[in-house]
Parts: structure tokens; sequence; C-alpha cells
């Protein structure tokens, strides 16, 4: 095949070519996983949690937020016909003390064991009954570094009382820099100074034959000065606040859009390169009959080969980065559809490049062939 022999002649442009897809695929890749990444630790608390809704303080914006109220809603909660369950929820920071004296800022997440909602996930070390002992608290394992942490029964220290490591979670990334501190919302009370009576949350989860819009309104008629938004709501305007409000999510997709010019550059200039440097082989075809048509389909031939293997290549580094970074504090997520996205999208990059050279070819002269 033409284009493939006309790649191939020149390999190291052909190299040069495939690693710029290559830089481009992989800086797409990162940027865009860490964009969903990010998304998905803001709201991770919300979306594992379990309930169906939420009920906050008037005017909450997202979880991190939370205002303290009354815990006798509850009661008033489990009493609305179709709800199945309620329970009392806590995110709030606190400071955490190092065995060197060092403090870190923490966010502790004190849950009701008995309804179970709002629960850690993905518990390594420890089990969920480990949390009903006095005192005990379960961090993530990629934290334990950063808190001094390095056995389970370790006695640490939140906000001047004393804590003990009964277990370790895995992937429980925050988006801020403050880890999850799980614990029995009775220790959370004094881990983050809020009164017995009071509470930041509360979580509901409706009955197997409950409507949700309905359950949400007769909850609204009986509560006061609170909100009552879905699961999927308050995940939303959380998710927002962070990576949109804040402005860390648009710099995210800004270097993916960078990852993105900086491979239709390189591409483009390689191809066009390529095509100058076989001025007179396409010459030549033009004065023996080929057609501008088929000397467009050699470009793009050259363009979709190219973007194959920059694709092949780009797709094999990034799934080891994004496996790299399950160990770090910055989840990469890459999901399946995300792969096949990334295909077309380099397919496109590349051909959009090649136009730049099929330019060249159109204003070709075969006479040139004949000149010395």
């Amino acid at each position: 095949m033409l284009a493939w022999r006309s790649l191939i002649h020149d390999k190291v442009r052909l190299a040069v070519t495939v690693t710029g897809i290559v830089f481009a695929v992989v800086l797409i890749v990162v940027q865009l996983g860490l964009f969903f990444g990010f998304t998905a630790a803001t709201s991770s608390l919300i979306d594992r949690s379990r309930a169906d809704l939420w009920i906050t303080a008037r005017g909450v914006p997202y979880i991190e937020q939370g205002v303290p109220f009354t815990e006798r809603k509850l009661a008033t909660v489990l009493a609305t016909p179709g709800v199945a369950a309620a329970s009392k929820y806590i995110a709030r920071f606190t400071q955490w003390k190092r065995p060197d004296g060092q403090q870190e800022t923490v966010q502790v997440v004190g849950v009701d064991l008995q309804t179970g909602l709002g629960a850690p996930w993905n518990i390594v070390a420890g089990t969920l009954d480990d949390l009903r002992k006095p005192d005990a608290v379960f961090i993530d394992e990629i934290y334990c570094q950063k808190l001094g942490v390095d056995h389970i029964g370790q006695i640490v220290e939140i906000r001047g009382r004393r804590a003990r490591i009964a277990g370790f979670t895995r992937g429980i990334r925050a988006f801020t820099t403050s880890p999850y501190v799980f614990t029995a919302f009775k220790n959370a009370l004094d881990y983050v100074d809020l009164h017995e009576d009071q509470t930041l949350y509360l979580l509901v989860k409706a009955g197997p034959d409950a409507d949700l819009d309905s359950l949400q309104l007769a909850l609204g008629a009986r509560l006061t000065d609170v909100d009552i938004v879905t699961t999927t709501r308050f995940s939303l305007m959380t998710r927002v606040y962070w990576m949109f409000t804040t402005g860390a999510g648009i710099a995210v997709l800004l270097a993916a859009l960078l990852g993105l010019v900086v491979g239709v550059v390189v591409v483009a200039q390689t191809i066009y390169a390529t095509t100058v440097d076989h001025i007179r082989e396409y010459g030549t075809l033009k004065a023996m009959g080929a057609s501008n048509r088929y000397l467009y389909g050699v470009i793009v031939k050259q363009a979709v080969i190219s973007a194959a293997i920059g694709y092949a290549i780009g797709m094999f580094v990034s799934v080891f980065v994004v496996q790299g970074s399950e160990q770090g504090g910055a989840a990469i997520i890459l999901p399946p559809w995300m792969m096949g996205a990334m295909l077309f999208l380099t397919l496109g990059m590349c051909i959009g490049a090649s136009i730049v050279s099929i330019k060249k070819i159109t204003r070709l002269d075969p006479a040139m062939v004949f000149k010395g």
C-alpha cells in the first residue's frame, strides 16, 4: 500500500509523528481522567451513602458546608410514611495530631452504625462492627503516612481527644487535602465539637414502594428550616461547586484541550513535512494521471495509520499511568467509554491535521517532475 510504504520509508519521521500522537493521547487521557477522578472524589461520601434523600440546614450548598440543626427532626422523619430508615450524619473538618506532634486537618465522618447509611466502604482491614468499639476510627490506607499511622490499634489524637485506629479502607480519597476519618456518630460529636442534640445531616432511605418525589414533598410539609434534596441533586451541587465554582475543573479541562492542540500541531507538522519530502513522487503520480482524490486518499490513510499506531501505544501507556495513580492521592479514572471516545478523537485529530498536507497537493503542478 502506497500510504504505508511512504510512511515507513522515513522511519525517523514516522517515529516523531507517532510520538506526538502518543504524547497527546496520554496527556488528554490523564487530564480527563483526573477530571473524572476529582469529580468522583468531591461527592463520593454522597454517592456511596446508600441514602435516597439528604436533609440539610437551609441553604447548605455542598457537603463540606454543613450547618448544625436539632436532631429532634429525626423522630419526625421516622414517623413519615414511606421512610424505611433514617439516621444522623456528620461530615466536618477538625484537627488530627500526628505522633511527632504535627497537626493535620482531617474531615471526621460520623455515621449511625445501626442503619449503615453513610458508612465506609472498601474496608481492607478490620470490620464495620469494629467502629462500635469506644474511640474507634477508620482511615484510608493511602493517608497513613500523611497522618503518621502504621498499624491497627495505634492510639492517635483528634481535637485533643483519644482515638484508636480500628481499620483501613482503600481508595476513599478526599478531594481536598484533608483525609476522611470514619467513626461512630457519638464519637464524632466529641471530635468536631457538636452538642449531643445536634446533627449536620439526616440521611433518609425510602421504602421499596415509596415514590421519592412524594416522600420529598411529605417531608417538606412536616419539617421547617431545612432543605430536602435527593442524593443525585446533592451530589451534583457538590460537584459543581468544587469543579466549576472554584475553577479546579476548568483548569484540568483546559490542560486536556492543550494536549489536543499539541497533538494536532505535531501531527500536522510531521505529515506536512512528509508530504513535502515526497512532493516529486506525488507530482509523478499526478503526471501519470492520478487524480487529486487518489492522492488525498493516500495522505488520509497515512494519518489513519499513524493515528492507529499512536492510539494503541498511547492507551497502553495510559493504562499503566492509571494503575499507578491508584496508590497516589489523585485518582485517574479511565472508564471504558472514554477509551472508545479517545479512538475517534485520535482519528479526528490526525485526519484534521492531514488537511494541511492536502492543500499542498491541491496546488501541485505535475510539470515540476520534468524540471531540473
